[in-house]
């Protein structure tokens, strides 16, 4: 199962703009292997219409997930620049720390700041 973990993107946001975002736990079903993802679109209204795309997705491979807060990313991608602020009121705040972590892996040559 570690395979289908590999498998599933750290980070998948949209290309420019400002929008939500939530931080999830992706978790092998009966065992202890983990990792966290971020994911984020302007096309969500509200922070759970992501989890609602996030989750049937990671189930189907055979796993099972857990937001553990959300927030706001404003992407700048003329200037590489990310920004991580706010919170969820449904999920609560993410930790953007772990969040700018898994951002800093996919975009290695942006300035990432938390607010």
């Amino acid at each position: 199962m570690a395979d289908g973990l590999a498998q599933i993107p750290d980070v998948e946001i949209d290309p420019e703009g400002t929008f939500k975002y939530i931080l999830v736990r992706v978790k092998v079903k009966d065992g202890d292997l983990f990792k966290d993802i971020v994911r984020g679109t302007k096309s969500a209204e509200y922070h759970n219409h992501i989890f609602e795309k996030v989750s049937p997705a990671v189930e189907a491979l055979g796993m099972e997930c857990k937001c553990l807060g959300g927030g706001k990313i404003e992407h700048n991608s003329k200037e590489k620049k990310l920004r991580v602020f706010g919170e969820s009121t449904g999920f609560g705040k993410a930790d953007h720390s772990v969040s700018v972590e898994k951002l800093k892996s996919v975009f290695t040559d942006y300035e990432i700041l938390v607010r």
